[in-house]
Formats: structure tokens, C-alpha cells, sequence
């Protein structure tokens, strides 16, 4: 199951407790205070992990704490600190404080940690209280308590492209056929329940990373249909594959996605748009395809055809996506560079 959102309970182990003692030896009758101070509460961490794609685990399991210090000892021996607790996330996971709604940081690469609560402070041993005037002190501290925090997690899937279109566009088709993924595949609307990553191999030496994007429906960014929650997926592409079938309406649903993601995000709809005519292999295809491409042409678009089922034309999509996240990556570097 694909899961990308969880609010989870985090508390930090408190502070051991200070300790009072005092020297008891033969020959030293009044040795003074030697107790020790309490050990550190151990921290919560999150960590980005490669390795995982869902926040399934952290949906089951709500609560975390992690070690508290150990009291501290006689003979000025301090308590031993709590073990800190790692909680590894998927990447592309946003981490946000639940009460405030502030970001906390963004997981986008593997081996990250951010410590997310902090562990009280051990309290002091009565040996820290001796001075001149109170040299026999039988106070002592106790240990701070830890953090907690309320978290909320969301996950933001982290593909350089995206296969966008409305249900049944063949999104999940193509990218069974441009990579090794292998997403669940239906004839009827919604087969897609949550996004899916592949790996698209360019050549021997360079590759891209693509995620089939959930049907998007008129007022998706208002919760129609599978809603919103999809929509943030797209947010960290850099290029979209926009998908559409060969018929009269092929115009009329391009305007109508690129309006959704434009109310969700003025910045989806600004994205490098790769538009492509599925399902050629058809029957009547060929013949509503001048008809489509005249439509297309009428406002600035050159539409690629392909057929996700067959394999046709998908070396030019591949081709045509690593051109543009060239040109991309080459026009970022210039403006680094400004």
C-alpha cells in the first residue's frame, strides 16, 4: 500500500536525576558531596532513507519516545545517557511541526538526520551544589524533561518526470513501457490509486526517474475525484508528459488538467509540457489525427503520437524528455553562474 501522509507523537527522553552522596571512607570522615549528575535524554531523529517508499510503517505505529538518562552515582560517577531514536522516512518527506504548520525540514537526501526533539538535560548532582559557605549540600537536580512534538509527514515522490492525463489516458501503460515498473493496469477509470516510479534508461550512461500520476479530474484541486492529494506529487518533476487520446475532446482536456494544476499551484502548469497522443494503434486514430494536430498547432503545440500498448514512437519521447532535462539543467547552471 502507497502511503504518503502521517502525523505521528514524538517525545524526547528526559534528563537523569541528579544524585546525593557523600564520601564514606575509613580515614576521611567528612569527605564531602561526590554525587554525580544525571545522564542525557536521548533525541528523536528523522532520517531520509532510499530504501523506503511508502510512510505506511509510521500510519501503524503513532507514538515514539525515545531513552530517558540514567540517574547519576556516588563517588562523582554521572548517569549514563539515553539512546538516541531514529525514525527513517522515505525521501522527498516533508517534515512539519502539526500545531504551527511551520516546515522543518525537507528530506531530499539519503542519510540526512534532523533532530526533531531534543532530549532533556540530566539534572546536577549534589557535588555541583558544594562552595565555600554550603560545603555538605543535600539538594540535587532532576532531570529536565524531554521534547514532544506533534509531526505531520508528507511525502512528495522525487521523479524529474511526470506522466499526467486523465484516467484511462494510458499513463500506467507508458511507463510499464519505458521502464521496469510494473503499475496495476485496468480498463476503467481510477486503475490508478497511487503514483508509481520507474526508472526510463536514456543510453548506457544516463537514466531519468518518471511517476504515472494518479487520473486528474475536473475539480481535482478541490477534492473531486481521488482529489487533491496527487497533485503535490508533480510539484518536484521538472518535466510533464501530458497524455491525451485521440479525439475531439483531446483540446478541451488539455486546457481542463492544466487549469486543475493551475488552481492547485501556478507553478505546475508553468512546467515543460511534453504533449502526446496516445493510443494510435486505435481504430479511426489515423483519421482524427490531422484534425488533432491541426487543433493543437492552432495554438503553439507540435503533439507527439505514440502507442503505449504497441511500443510506437516511444524512443522519441525518451529522446525528446532527455533534451529538455538537458536544457534544463544547462539553463539553471547559467543562472547560478549570473
Amino acid at each position: 500500500m502507497f502511503v504518503d501522509s502521517a502525523k505521528i507523537f514524538i517525545e524526547a527522553g528526559s534528563g537523569g536525576a541528579g544524585c546525593v552522596s557523600f564520601r564514606r571512607e575509613k580515614f576521611v570522615p567528612h569527605g564531602g558531596p561526590d554525587g554525580g549528575n544525571g545522564g542525557y535524554g536521548g533525541n528523536v531523529l528523522i532520517e531520509a532513507d532510499e530504501n523506503l517508499l511508502t510512510l505506511l510503517d509510521l500510519q501503524s505505529k503513532r507514538h515514539y519516545r525515545s531513552q530517558s538518562g540514567s540517574p547519576g552515582q556516588g563517588n562523582n560517577k554521572t548517569g549514563k545517557s539515553g539512546k538516541d531514536l531514529i525514525i527513517k522516512v522515505p525521501l522527498g518527506t516533508k517534515l512539519f511541526d502539526a500545531g504551527t504548520g511551520k516546515l522543518l525540514s525537507d528530506m531530499i537526501v539519503h542519510g540526512t538526520q534532523v533532530i526533531a526533539a531534543y532530549g532533556g538535560l540530566g539534572g546536577r548532582g549534589n557535588a555541583k551544589f558544594a562552595s565555600s559557605a554550603k560545603q555538605t549540600p543535600r539538594i540535587a537536580d532532576r532531570g529536565e524533561k524531554g521534547e514532544k512534538r506533534e509531526l505531520l509527514l508528507e511525502l512528495m515522490l522525487l521523479a524529474e518526470v511526470g506522466i499526467v492525463g486523465f484516467p484511462n489516458a494510458g499513463k500506467s501503460t507508458l511507463l510499464s513501457k519505458l521502464s521496469a515498473a510494473r503499475p496495476k493496469i485496468g480498463d476503467y477509470p481510477f486503475t490508478t490509486l497511487y503514483p508509481n516510479l520507474g526508472v526510463v534508461r536514456i543510453d548506457e550512461f544516463r537514466s531519468f526517474v518518471a511517476a504515472d500520476i494518479p487520473g486528474i479530474v475536473p475539480g481535482a484541486h478541490l477534492g473531486v475525484g481521488l482529489g487533491d492529494k496527487f497533485l503535490r506529487h508533480i510539484e518536484r518533476t521538472k518535466v510533464l508528459i501530458h497524455l491525451l487520446e485521440p479525439d475531439e475532446t483531446s483540446l478541451e482536456r488539455f486546457h481542463a488538467l492544466n487549469k486543475e494544476m493551475r488552481l492547485y499551484s501556478p507553478e505546475l502548469s508553468a512546467k515543460p509540457q511534453i504533449v502526446v497522443i496516445n493510443k494510435m494503434d486505435m481504430p479511426d486514430a489515423e483519421e482524427k489525427w490531422e484534425s488533432i494536430k491541426e487543433t493543437m498547432n492552432s495554438i503553439g503545440i507540435e503533439p507527439l503520437t505514440i502507442s503505449a500498448l504497441t511500443g510506437k514512437g516511444l524512443k522519441q519521447i525518451v529522446w525528446c524528455v532527455a533534451q529538455m532535462l538537458e536544457e534544463l539543467t544547462a539553463k539553471n547552471s547559467v543562472e547560478l553562474v549570473d
